[in-house]
């Protein structure tokens, strides 16, 4: 019996509001341990929750993103379970009547575009951190996260492998990092995932008795995971063993999965609307309003870039990876509109040094007017494109600007005939062989002529003039 795999990501971003999700508390980035905290998030006695209006706006942000349908009026509930980061005893969240429903990402498979259907996009609120101590058998609580916003997308089982739902998540996290509403930071935890995972017999519609995963904070880790679980399940299958429904964690470091507790079903959790807080309403002007402002998403930027750039499929896809690169890219076209060559120049040189670094566009030394310097000085022949590559290389690591490292080096680009003709000379004497080939019809040797020229003048002279120079010397005598 054939099995396939179905998968459903739950996943969490933490929203980059000014506040928490019910007080004025600011979010905890970096905050030393249980300093951003108030009696609203500490749950004392006799405080009321106020929903922040830009939660619901960068929820709505996401939800039209992702053709989702609005519910005019939604609810909040209280999630009730007990755990040591959970100051009031419940979770504030949405269950019955959430913001969005019925919603749809595309992602690019190896066997062509596929969409994932989203069943449903909430908001919520976190709870606070256990920090475990490495020397003693003991726990410390850190309640600055308690409140901070977040937003839920769960997403239809329409997944067959590890590979889409990594594509997926990718989608999803590019998303809300054009719509500027999460840093999409898995590390930092600020944009995390749950698995469900369950096999069947393909060709069936009946799902299997799946597993959460969690505890996955990177691409890799969600497809590693995945694999793993894949593995098991099949093999219990195979066994005749029943697959448990449980939460398991991911080991990162033995790269297994290990049960950590039973799935619970959502009447464990004995939701009720929340009598704190009053519906949401969301009239079709506020709509109206939130989609006039959604920014151009990374699929329309994509078609934009092949159709008004004449960029190929491939550079329009790396090019709109983030936000922040197709800025640069953008940026960088404007002043120097040749989009080929700056999407090499990006892609190739750029991306390079930064995946060396393991630094993102964000944090590039090498401003765009600085780039566009660069080629200018390439176009204009000042510079040969590899002594450019060079000067590249200096600009990233010192921060210095393309004239000034060039001036200073003194890398202008030789274009005096006379003097180019002069090292044609002397390295046409010293090979009289490889001449003798060459006129012979070894015409791939003018190769290694053109290398020696450019070894001689340290990478100075031009190019074309040096082709056209050596072919004109290398020409068989007549007469």
């Amino acid at each position: 019996m054939e099995l396939e795999p179905v998968i459903g990501l739950e996943i969490h971003a933490q929203l980059l509001t000014k506040s928490k999700i019910f007080c004025s508390c600011a979010p905890p980035f970096g905050a030393s341990p249980n300093t951003l905290t108030c009696p609203v998030c500490l749950a004392m006695p006799g405080v009321l929750p106020v929903l922040n209006r830009d939660v619901v706006e960068f929820t709505l942000r996401m939800a039209l993103a992702t053709h989702c349908t609005i519910t005019p009026v939604s609810q909040f509930a209280r999630k009730n379970y007990f755990y040591p980061d959970l100051p009031k005893g419940y979770q504030i969240s949405q269950y019955e009547l959430p913001l969005a429903r019925n919603g749809w990402v595309e992602i690019e498979t190896e066997s062509g575009t596929r969409r994932i259907r989203i069943h449903r996009i909430h908001m919520e609120e976190d709870a606070g951190k256990l920090i475990h101590d490495d020397f003693q058998p003991m726990s410390y609580v850190d309640f600055n996260r308690t409140g901070v916003p977040l937003m839920e997308i769960v997403s239809e089982p329409d997944m067959t492998s590890s590979e889409e739902a990594a594509a997926y998540l990718r989608a999803l996290r590019e998303m809300v990092r054009y719509l500027d509403i999460c840093d999409g930071n898995m590390e930092e935890g600020s944009f995390r995932c749950d698995a469900n995972i369950s096999l069947r017999p393909r060709g069936s519609d009946k799902l299997g008795v799946k597993a959460e995963l969690k505890n996955m904070n990177s691409f890799r880790n969600v497809q590693r995971a995945l694999e793993f679980e894949i593995r098991r399940q099949r093999a219990l299958l195979e066994r005749g063993e029943p697959v448990i429904q449980e939460t398991r964690l991911w080991d990162t470091g033995r790269n297994v999965t290990m049960s950590m507790r039973g799935k619970e079903e959502a009447h464990d959790y004995r939701y009720f609307p929340d009598p704190d807080l009053v519906p949401v309403v969301v009239d079709e002007a506020w709509i109206e309003r939130v989609r006039a402002a959604l920014p151009e998403l990374p699929d329309a930027k994509r078609e934009r870039y092949m159709r008004d750039y004449g960029l190929p499929d491939y550079d329009a896809h790396v090019l709109t990876s983030s936000k922040a690169v197709a800025t640069y890219f953008e940026t960088v076209v404007e002043a120097f509109p040749k989009p080929k060559i700056v999407s090499n120049w990006i892609m190739s040189e750029l991306m390079r040094e930064l995946k060396k670094d393991e630094r993102e566009m964000e944090d590039c030394p090498v401003p765009p007017e600085n780039l566009v310097e660069l080629l200018q000085l390439m176009e204009s022949g000042v510079v040969s494109g590899k002594i450019a590559k060079s000067v590249f290389e200096e600009m990233y690591t010192s921060g210095q600007k393309a004239k000034t490292i060039v001036d200073a080096k003194g890398l202008v680009q030789v274009k005096d005939e006379g003097a180019i003709e002069a090292l044609v000379d002397e390295v046409i004497a010293a090979n009289p062989q490889e001449v003798e080939q060459y006129r012979s019809g070894k015409e791939k040797l003018i190769g290694f002529f053109v290398g020696q020229i450019m070894k001689k003048s340290k990478g100075k002279a031009n190019p074309q003039l040096v082709n056209e120079i050596l072919k004109n010397k290398l020409a068989r005598p007549t007469g």
